[in-house]
């Protein structure tokens, strides 16, 4: 038992000092005495996790449960579902865990970041608020904290735990985007010029892209649109040159989206033997193309729930194919998704939502790539309803370049570059056509230069698209409080106007190639 106990505080020391090689050869010979020593398991659990192995962290977290239930192995099993998008489950484990009982900051900390992570930010902004109080020191408690209160809505108390993460680590680069993402810019003209001494440092990509973009909102703030500009195109062409990005993958995944339209589908009855839930309403569309304000108008009726950007969808397909690339929306797993029992893809994926729809007769997936899946969608779920945003061309694809989407996704790759942003969107508008052309009846295009214009009839429209009875509070999203987790979080809390509509235009005499780009694809913008 003595051997165990200095193999056990071994591997904790190794973990800490990030030597997984060590630490996880202190846990195997720990098994190796005792096959049911539950920390040995969670421990693995813990390196895996650290290397990204989230599947098998998840197996050995649960395995560490069954022989000792822990609150601290369930934050841990929580953050891993929540990383793989796995929402029922995460949800499930959150719900076994006595917050009263937790009593580590970073264990608080790691528990808010999951239910963040899931859509469930006021439960989160208490479990991050426990932490701040047991430890007021550490700048990541109050980054964390000031996202969740920044996508509840709670923009000044973002804005103070922000500034209080920037005060413990001058150089804490996501905090300084993240406040300049705020708004309000031009009322602390402090911030620019701490942005611009840092972006004097020799910066890695990723930090260059947090200050490039939080530059561009200051200038932005400030009328001076070229400087945004030049900020952002150098900040993302430091991150480009790291990446392995080829447009025609991207070409390729539009492709294969053509594939799965089957047989003829014009027909409201759909002849295809899928799952008939009519309960899902999703939405997708460019992303900046409008999506967010789809879906805070569907929610605010009284028989639809949000339930967000929902990855469900693909994980159910990824799971059914069960192909072995890295990544959950490839060519590969595509075009085996052909083949799929669309009675049990459609089943799988209710069932995968279940626990985060809160008891409304329908409810809105509002992950806009979803677009790669919506022949497989029709098929899978035949009563679902589909909405597909179109927007400007020029409007979108500055907003896909002024967005700061997830740095290490591979499906965001494109938006580096402002050409391979035009290209992307050619393909998306070519898809877009292609389902006009099948005209399918649970496929609804909707232009959202109209729905800003003339919000009352387009809103008539899309509900009785949506099988749902006239509702006039779906036209005021200003009075949805529902959290929103999505670029749009400042925008949607507004009533529906024409702001955003002609923005492009600011930054016209930047973006010449991709004016020029459209003109010769007749794209008019």
């Amino acid at each position: 038992m003595k051997n165990i106990s200095h193999l056990h505080k071994l591997a904790e020391q190794a973990i800490n000092q990030r030597d997984y090689q060590l630490a996880h050869q202190s846990c195997v010979k720990i098994l190796e005495v005792d096959q049911q020593h539950a920390d040995a398991y969670f421990l693995l659990g813990i390196i895996n996790s650290e290397i990204g192995q989230i599947n098998k962290a998840v197996q050995l977290f649960n395995r560490a449960l069954s022989i000792k239930s822990t609150d601290e192995y369930l934050v841990h099993l929580c953050k891993c579902y929540a990383l793989q998008g796995n929402m029922n489950e995460a949800l499930v484990a959150a719900d076994k865990i006595s917050l009263a009982q937790l009593n580590q900051a970073l264990s608080l900390d790691t528990l808010g970041v999951a239910l963040s992570r899931i859509g469930l930010h006021q439960r989160a902004l208490k479990v991050f608020e426990k932490a701040l109080s047991i430890n007021d020191q550490n700048p990541a408690y109050y980054y964390n904290y000031a996202v969740s209160a920044k996508f509840a809505g709670l923009f000044g108390q973002a804005r103070q735990a922000f500034e209080r993460a920037i005060a413990l680590k001058p150089d804490y680069y996501q905090a300084h985007f993240a406040l300049s993402d705020l708004g309000e810019n031009t009322q602390h003209a402090h911030h620019l010029g701490r942005l611009i001494a840092l972006n004097k440092l020799d910066l890695l990509p990723d930090a260059a892209l947090h200050i490039g973009h939080a530059l561009a909102k200051e200038y932005e703030a400030r009328g001076q649109y070229q400087a945004a500009f030049s900020a952002l195109s150098a900040a993302k062409n430091k991150k480009l040159a790291t990446l392995d990005y080829q447009f025609d993958r991207d070409q390729s995944l539009f492709a294969a989206a053509k594939l799965a339209i089957g047989k003829d589908n014009k027909n409201s009855a759909s002849p295809y033997s899928g799952y008939a839930d009519p309960a899902p309403i999703f939405v997708v569309g460019m992303p900046r193309s409008g999506t967010t304000l789809v879906e805070r108008i569907l929610s605010n009726h009284a028989d639809v729930d949000s339930c967000g950007e929902l990855q469900d969808f693909g994980l159910a397909v990824k799971e059914l194919t069960a192909t072995t690339s890295p990544y959950v929306l490839d060519l590969e797993t595509l075009q085996k998704a052909q083949q799929l029992d669309m009675h049990a893809l459609g089943q799988r994926y209710i069932e995968r939502t279940q626990a985060v729809r809160q008891g409304a007769k329908r409810f809105v997936d509002k992950l806009p790539f979803n677009f790669f899946y919506i022949g497989l969608i029709l098929q899978a779920l035949p009563k679902a309803k589909i909405i597909m945003v179109q927007r400007n061309p020029m409007d979108t694809c500055i907003g896909n370049f002024r967005q700061l989407f997830s740095i290490h996704s591979p499906y965001y790759a494109y938006s580096f570059n402002l050409l391979n942003i035009g290209r992307f969107y050619q393909e998306f508008y070519q898809l877009g056509q292609y389902w006009q052309h099948h005209q399918s009846a649970n496929v609804y295009q909707l232009c959202y230069e109209q729905l800003a214009r003339e919000p009352q009839a387009e809103v008539q429209k899309l509900l009785k698209f949506c099988d749902l009875a006239w509702q006039a509070q779906c036209i005021n999203v200003e009075s949805n409080t529902a959290p929103v987790s999505t670029a749009s979080k400042v925008q949607v809390r507004e009533p529906i106007n024409t702001s955003s509509i002609g923005r492009w235009q600011k930054y016209a005499a930047s973006t010449i190639e991709l004016q020029q780009f459209f003109k010769t694809q007749n794209l008019p913008f």
